[in-house]
């Protein structure tokens, strides 16, 4: 079960509340992108950045020179998101129009990585969440890369998840209406790949990256 705070308990939409961890991962595991927000010389800033997930421990990285990551990683308090859209939902009246959503949200101090194994790992861990495969078929960071490059761990310890699903929900008497509704979904799918002008082997696409599947979910 996901913990209960006061900064994951939802005030509003409470029937959309999801709270098996189970349901966190799910989330997290479809995604690309994160956002990541923090505050930085008493601004707010929220960053996308790729990540990736080991148990129950998120992994985010980025340049040494990154402001975002550099604040994040002095022990303030930082935001993370990570959103699927799934439709339009069209309601006979302006105001029930909505979206259908999965979101979750994680809130915490994050860690900077500095043991080597664990730098390493988590950014295997990134690597595979954009293209699962891909970490064993390409050439491993230097030691000059790996310093330049900064990891982030953030604990999934405080999080809520949020999902939408299903028809718009319209006043009563606006069901009578003689206006369409109902949603329109979004389905977000990979293209065919195409290969680097600079290559020079012609090579086959490998098979993990050729047979991804047609739907990110």
């Amino acid at each position: 079960m996901l913990s209960t705070t006061s900064r994951t308990t939802l005030l509003r939409g409470k029937n959309r509340a999801r709270t098996d961890r189970d349901d966190l991962y799910a989330v997290l595991d479809a995604g690309l992108i994160c956002h990541l927000g923090v505050v930085v010389d008493g601004f707010p800033m929220v960053v996308p950045t790729g990540y990736g997930r080991i148990g129950d421990t998120l992994y985010l990285h980025g340049s040494t020179g990154s402001r975002s990551l550099r604040t994040g990683g002095s022990g303030g308090e930082v935001c993370v998101t990570v959103t699927h859209l799934d439709g339009v939902v069209l309601a006979r009246s302006a105001f029930h129009h909505s979206v259908n959503y999965r979101s979750a949200m994680v809130y915490g101090r994050p860690r900077l990585v500095e043991d080597p194994e664990e730098h390493l790992a988590g950014l295997r861990a990134i690597t595979e969440q954009l293209a699962p495969g891909q970490w064993d078929a390409v050439r491993p960071p230097t030691r000059k890369e790996l310093a330049a490059t900064a990891v982030l761990a953030l604990s999934l310890e405080e999080a809520s998840v949020k999902v939408r699903q299903g028809p718009p929900v319209d006043d009563g008497e606006d069901y009578a209406l003689p206006i369409w509704a109902g949603v329109l979904p979004l389905r977000t799918s990979w293209g065919v790949p195409e290969p680097d002008p600079a290559m020079t082997v012609d090579l086959t696409v490998p098979e993990h990256i050729s047979s991804r599947t047609i739907a990110i979910r």
